[in-house]
């Protein structure tokens, strides 16, 4: 009952978003007529359109997204024309007597009143272009239907959130109807009302074509509601708070690619990686997790197994990460400082290795990369999400802060306020043992994969490139999913568009190339470039080249490349392939394979 409400809740703030823009015209379109035939319709139809696709799309992977598309197509002319009927309708009929009767029968009232079919309709095509921008609420809404699946309660949750909505947007309409009506009485002024209204669906039309309601709008209403938003789930549902990780556990970034996806095409992350809700920082009331328990472990590296209950009179850091997360390889000198600092005084530190791609189930690959990373604590191998699921526990990188009498006084998810959470350690530590701790605040400075990101200058999503959460792909004729394709990449790409060159076989989380030479191209912006990459499924390694706008990067290679952009995959793994010195701006990165067999997963950005 709490998250219906916070779903509901959430919905009404969605009008003090920016995201609601596009949306607003097609609504006020119809604000000059009786609200139980036309509004109450129109609202509706968006509402329950809205819900069904969502939920569908959380779980119905790339044939839901792409299935909508041609909804949201099909809404955009059916607006377009709506919004031609409403400014030039005697010139609309000239030109196309039957869809200017269309457009007029959805715009106009009739000798018998507005239809409320033709209302519905409306609010069904209004349903597929809305876009509601992922805040907490919405992101811990599409997380548990991503993590969870298909569910009456996900359903209902989502029909409340849009419920929320409709329930703003009401009393929103029902003002601007009276705001209509006096200015139409006093001022005579109808045909020049209905013009504006049709210059602003066709606005509302542009901007939804053109990605405005998911580029611009979406940043903005980020940082609009999310801070209230934040403290309502921390309040009722304090084991969610921001959006962190390199998947986000298939969180608000990526449900999002599945959810929101469906509906504005997105990250995203997708708003990726430390993207979609970066507003909250955790919780401070102390907790209890009953269910919490470390005995799910397939395996443990550093350590004989351990248990929470063992550890009772320690402070706990509970990390958990996958090697290939570029958000959890910049948490990892921070944690590995902590290690060495405080393990003395009674802190201690649990990796929870919990995977996401199929590699990173293999012991040898996460035993090599412990020891490559340095990672000298424990860790546990979380296989079967048994570890993860007894937290609660939706992203990557999370860290639980369990005091010594094991209640969790504090989490964070992702990147940043490591002040903050070293304050809780040392407050956790002397509360347990009222002893001086050495020093005060840790300094890091990170090199390479670790080395913190230029927030700043990222305008490219986390983009995987498995069709089941891809976006944004550029190839001509879409992904021919699960079969050998020839792909060609356009000459001009849009930011964040990419696409393959070449024969490529495209799977839900892993593209294999098939031929030498074949290519993966990406417009981006941002100072650095990762890819996670794997060799051969023999095994064998592979020669690469990348590029930078045709030219060798020079300078700005990463440590997986050299100066003239060549590069070994030899090993599952995230491989930094740019590294940018100068100004940042829009620029085309291209790497080819020399032979075929490599495995690609994911680009994320720094």
């Amino acid at each position: 009952m709490l998250l219906l409400f916070l779903a509901y809740f959430g919905g009404i703030l969605t009008i003090l978003s920016p995201c609601i823009l596009p949306v607003l015209p097609f609504v006020f379109a119809r604000s000059d007529q009786p609200f139980r035939k036309s509004g109450l319709p129109l609202l509706a139809g968006m509402a329950l359109t809205f819900a069904l696709v969502a939920s569908l799309a959380t779980v119905g992977g790339g044939w839901a997204v792409r299935a909508n598309q041609f909804g949201r197509i099909a809404a955009l002319i059916l607006f377009g024309i709506f919004g031609l009927s409403l400014l030039f309708s005697s010139l609309a009929e000239h030109i196309s007597r039957p869809f200017v009767q269309l457009g007029n029968r959805l715009s106009r009232d009739t000798s018998s009143g507005p239809s409320t079919a033709n209302s519905f309709l409306l609010g069904i095509g209004t349903g597929l272009l809305w876009a509601p921008c992922a805040g907490p609420i919405l992101g811990l809404i599409l997380t548990g239907a991503a993590l969870g699946g298909a569910s009456v309660h996900t359903v209902f949750l989502l029909l409340a959130y849009a419920a929320g909505a409709a329930t703003s947007l009401t009393v929103a309409l029902l003002a601007g109807g009276k705001v209509f009506a006096a200015m139409k009485s006093s001022l005579g002024a109808e045909e020049w009302i209905r013009r504006i209204l049709g210059v602003a669906v066709l606005a509302g039309v542009i901007a939804v074509a053109f990605g405005l309601d998911r580029g611009i709008l979406t940043r903005l209403s980020l940082s609009s509601t999310a801070n209230l938003e934040q403290r309502l789930v921390d309040r009722f549902h304090p084991q969610t708070a921001e959006i962190a990780s390199k998947d986000q556990a298939m969180a608000p970034s990526n449900a999002m690619m599945a959810g929101n996806n469906a509906m504005m095409a997105g990250n995203q992350p997708a708003m990726s990686a430390n993207n979609a809700m970066m507003a909250a920082g955790g919780a401070s009331a102390a907790e209890t997790l009953p269910t919490a328990d470390l005995s799910g472990a397939t395996a443990w590296i550093n350590s004989q197994p351990l248990t929470l209950a063992s550890l009772r009179g320690k402070v706990v850091l509970v990390d958990f990460w996958t090697y290939s997360c570029i958000n959890c390889l910049r948490t990892l000198p921070y944690i590995k400082a902590w290690n060495e600092k405080y393990k003395d005084s009674g802190l201690v530190i649990i990796g929870v290795h919990t995977p996401e791609f199929p590699f990173e189930k293999d012991e040898s690959n996460v035993r090599k990369a412990v020891r490559d990373l340095g990672v000298t604590y424990p860790v546990a191998m979380d296989n079967d999400y048994r570890i993860w699921r007894s937290f609660n526990n939706e992203y990557w990188p999370a860290h639980y802060f369990i005091d010594a009498t094991g209640k969790v006084r504090y989490h964070h998810f992702g990147e940043g306020s490591y002040e903050q959470s070293e304050g809780w350690i040392r407050t956790l530590l002397e509360e347990a043992n009222h002893k001086p701790l050495p020093g005060s605040t840790t300094q890091i400075a990170a090199s390479g994969a670790e080395a913190a990101a230029d927030s700043g200058d990222v305008q490219s999503p986390e983009t995987y490139i498995g069709y089941h959460r891809a976006e944004n792909f550029a190839s001509p004729g879409g992904f021919s999913q699960n079969e050998p394709q020839v792909y060609e990449a356009p000459a001009n790409l849009k930011l964040n568009e990419w696409a393959f060159a070449g024969k490529w076989q495209d799977e839900r989380q892993i593209a294999t190339s098939l031929a030498p030479s074949s290519a993966i191209v990406y417009r981006f912006h941002a100072r650095d470039l990762h890819l996670v990459l794997g060799p051969s499924k023999a095994g064998k390694p592979i020669r690469f080249r990348v590029t930078i706008d045709g030219k060798a990067p020079g300078a700005d290679h990463g440590m997986d490349t050299d100066a003239d952009g060549y590069g070994t995959v030899t090993e599952d793994r995230l491989y930094q392939l740019i590294r940018q010195h100068g100004a940042i701006q829009d620029q085309t990165f291209k790497i080819e394979f020399l032979a075929p067999g490599v495995q690609a997963y994911s680009f994320t950005f720094g």
